[in-house]
């Protein structure tokens, strides 16, 4: 069996070409042609522009270096994300959550163990940033590039530009053989044994193709509205429907992480590029109306009403099947769970891998469907599961929308077993070792959420330095030992400019 002759993706953006971009790679070798069609008026949403640490492995894979794609799209390095004001009952106003890397090895287990201690009642250091190297070049303000002599491989993510990284995309893509059609669809044939046959467009074109890509966002032209697949709302689990977005400019050297602040009736993110801040506040429209959001933002950022908004609205949850006939849904199209862990972009990525690893096992059939649809499926609840968490474990009680979310109890089972845990001071990580298939969020990532919310019973009245492990292996002179070796952002920034 040979890999499809012809591969059509529907839509562009970020989605759209880091999928021509992958296919491409996996398959232009063997003669398969790959077309992306996408009509020329339609922006990219970019409803977020930060990514996990899996967006560094794409352009790995696909072979770019940073300091050809980073300059193009504003972007920085992001080593993690900040929570400010998302639980008042905490010791602290704010918790860094980075993205743990190879020195962790090193560090992660005293975070553990003082976990467990915390959750034992010891008073011990339990926050986050504290235990994992990322953390620390938060604090430091420095980019995770290591020299030559460092023997540790860095895992880090990024803040970027969402529309010129589609544009940088399509670049690549195109000088890589993708053929890129801008036409608008205006029908969708199909074939006699259901799946679909040819896109019709508005330049009297009929595209047709073997495989389809359904990357037209909410729309979900090709998966839904041809195919019929149904949509499963999230909307008990997850109250935000709408945001409002507006930049301001970049004031100071590009922090490192992006910080997600709670407000009334959300919270905003403040991603830091290149050339500005990218800043939006994602809500509930059934607790406010957008004009009182636009209101809110604009007070917390100190903007005045001569800087345009835009305000965006979207629909949380997934398809119920990914992949239906020939046709593959990726991005919006087949679901959205809301940005505050940058899960978008890695989702894209997940998807178009797996179904490039299940197509191909399956000897380029739809033999291994169902196994693909039912881990995409898990993997898209196990990160709507960990989002949850942050609300269900808010401690704030200012607003009906804060005080809602903690008392929801629209809660999946595996996420009530791992709440139960760790109140239980049960075995957390068996439980994710058992469920490690189906999220991208292990042991370490729920304890820096757990630890973060101050999600403890109460101390005991003596501190006690022999269930200390920070303090026994030295973890702090550890870790800024470790900072040494990393430059300042804006200076690595600065060579990239340079080429170097």
């Amino acid at each position: 069996m040979k890999p499809p002759g012809r591969v059509v993706i529907l839509g562009g953006g970020s989605a759209g070409w880091i999928a021509a971009n992958l296919l491409a790679v996996a398959w232009g070798r063997h003669g398969t042609a790959v077309t992306l069609v996408e009509a020329p008026d339609i922006a990219t949403i970019g409803v977020g522009e930060g990514s996990t640490p899996s967006l560094k492995r794409f352009f790995a894979d696909i072979g770019i270096a940073e300091r050809d794609w980073m300059p193009r799209c504003q972007a920085t390095w992001k080593v993690g994300i900040r929570f400010a004001g998302w639980s008042p009952a905490a010791p602290w106003p704010d918790y860094s959550h980075p993205f743990t890397t190879q020195v962790d090895v090193h560090t992660e287990d005293a975070f553990i163990l003082n976990c467990r201690n915390r959750r034992l009642g010891h008073d011990v250091p339990v926050q986050p940033g504290d235990f994992l190297l990322n953390g620390r070049l938060a604090a430091d303000g420095k980019a995770p590039m290591t020299p030559p002599n460092f023997p540790f491989r860095m895992e880090y993510g990024y803040h970027f530009d969402a529309g010129l990284l589609g544009d940088y995309l399509r670049e690549v893509a195109v000088g890589r053989g993708v053929i890129h059609r801008q036409a608008r669809v205006t029908a969708v044939t199909r074939a006699d044994n259901g799946d679909i046959a040819a896109l019709a467009t508005d330049r009297g074109e009929a595209i047709e193709g073997d495989v389809f890509v359904d990357c037209s966002g909410f729309a979900g032209l090709l998966i839904e509205r041809t195919l019929g697949v149904p949509f499963r709302s999230f909307g008990d689990n997850l109250f935000n429907d709408a945001a409002v977005v507006m930049p301001t400019p970049m004031d100071r050297a590009p922090p490192v992480e992006t910080v997600a602040t709670a407000l009334s009736n959300g919270w905003c993110w403040t991603i830091p590029l290149q050339n500005r801040f990218g800043n939006g506040y994602v809500y509930s429209s059934a607790f406010t109306g957008a004009d009182a959001a636009e209101a809110e933002l604009r007070g917390v950022l100190g903007v005045g009403d001569d800087q345009p908004a835009r305000h965006l609205t979207f629909r949380v949850g997934q398809l119920a099947r990914h992949w239906e006939r020939n046709c593959v849904a990726v991005g919006l199209s087949q679901g959205f769970i809301e940005p505050l862990e940058a899960t978008a972009l890695h989702l894209v990525l997940n998807t178009v891998e797996l179904f490039v690893r299940h197509y191909e096992q399956g000897e380029f059939s739809a033999r291994h469907r169902d196994a693909f649809n039912a881990t995409i499926s898990a993997r898209i609840e196990g990160v709507r599961d960990y989002i949850v968490a942050h609300y269900k474990l808010n401690t704030r009680t200012d607003t009906d929308y804060w005080r809602a979310n903690a008392a929801n109890m629209a809660l999946s089972e595996p996420l009530r077993r791992v709440l139960d845990l760790w109140f239980r001071r049960g075995d957390l990580a068996e439980e994710l070792r058992r469920r490690s298939d189906q999220t991208q969020f292990g042991n370490v990532s729920w304890h820096c959420l757990l630890a973060g919310y101050g999600a403890f019973p109460p101390t005991g009245d003596e501190r006690r330095d022999d269930v200390d492990f920070f303090a026994d292996r030295g973890i702090a002179a550890f870790l800024d030992g470790c900072s040494l070796n990393f430059p300042a952002q804006a200076a690595a920034l600065e060579r990239h400019r340079h080429g170097r």
